[in-house]
């Protein structure tokens, strides 16, 4: 596995769960307890997708006397904002060009249709 940032933070995204918990830290800090409840899997499989998520620098964690807070850190997710924006280009022209089409079929005179 590639270890630049680009790729770890596409990698710890492509997984469901990971971006549910990432979903879910975007609302504030949390417990992985409570980032544990909405999945039917054990405490430590929820854990190691946090490690994925913390390696990535997608989450940090904190450590208040028992309580073991997760956080957010959105720095990696601008990051491939950013690399993606590089390819909008391509999706503007392509609806561009279905908006054309669009308007041309409006345009044209129905076929089927009688007088």
């Amino acid at each position: 596995m590639s270890s630049d940032p680009l790729s770890l933070t596409l990698s710890a995204l492509a997984d469901p769960t990971r971006r549910a918990i990432l979903a879910r830290l975007s609302l504030g800090e949390t417990s992985v307890t409570e980032l544990a409840e909405p999945f039917a899997m054990s405490l430590p499989a929820v854990s190691k997708h946090l490690k994925v998520l913390e390696r990535a620098g997608l989450i940090t964690r904190g450590r208040e006397a028992q309580w073991r807070p997760c956080r957010l850190d959105p720095g990696p997710l601008r990051e491939v904002s950013e690399w993606l924006e590089h390819y909008s280009h391509f999706w503007d022209q392509s609806l561009g060009r279905l908006e054309e089409v669009l308007r041309e079929i409006k345009a044209a005179p129905a076929k089927d249709a009688q007088p």
